[in-house]
């Protein structure tokens, strides 16, 4: 009898610590409040995910047709007989083989850098329209002259420019060259419109 009453004694605390409310998950099942809180959460985190809207288009190319589209359509005075979205959409190719299928060697020239630049089939007639639109667009501006010529597999590009801008010239390279001018994203609402952005 002794024994039986020292063996209840050694298990009542055992017990009461299986069932305390600060149980965090030991027992065979969790505790009400806290099993309650857990679920509170995921139904908060649920509703967030839910009440979230993407905003990412999941393609540059698509990204940019879909921005002109916005502002085409939230403008009254689009002419959309002359709207041409297709237009865009090749020109978004041309900058697409340019960036990256296009191969590209440069070399000194005295006050500037010679870029020529080739490459196959589409790729080729790529370089030849964004090449020599660049030039016409970007010559003189800031003192920077731009010359461009067509040849076999693609074209060349020859930029001066003053003395103080060398290393930046060099720096830039032919990519960083083509960039410069915020001139882009106004061409594309050209294009779409139904406009030649370069004459």
């Amino acid at each position: 009898m002794i024994r039986a009453i020292a063996l209840i004694a050694c298990l009542a605390p055992a017990v009461a610590f299986a069932q305390s409310p600060h149980d965090h998950g030991g027992g065979n099942r969790p505790n009400g409040s806290m099993h309650e809180q857990m679920m509170q959460g995921r139904r908060m985190r649920m509703q967030d995910v839910q009440g979230t809207a993407p905003t990412q288009a999941g393609q540059s190319a698509f990204a940019a047709i879909q921005e002109i589209v916005g502002i085409l359509e939230a403008d009254p005075k689009t002419d959309w007989s002359k709207v041409n979205i297709d237009a865009l959409r090749q020109h978004l190719i041309d900058m697409n083989n340019v960036t990256l299928s296009a191969s590209v060697k440069s070399e000194p020239v005295e006050g500037g850098v010679r870029f020529t630049i080739t490459g196959a089939g589409a790729v080729a007639d790529s370089i030849r329209r964004m090449v020599t639109a660049h030039a016409a667009t970007m010559n003189g501006a800031g003192n920077w002259h731009f010359s461009a010529a067509e040849i076999d597999g693609g074209a060349i590009l020859t930029v001066h420019v003053p003395a103080t801008d060398i290393a930046e010239l060099k720096g830039l390279g032919f990519l960083g060259v083509m960039t410069r001018g915020m001139h882009h994203q106004e061409h594309h609402l050209m294009i779409a419109r139904g406009g030649n952005p370069h004459h």
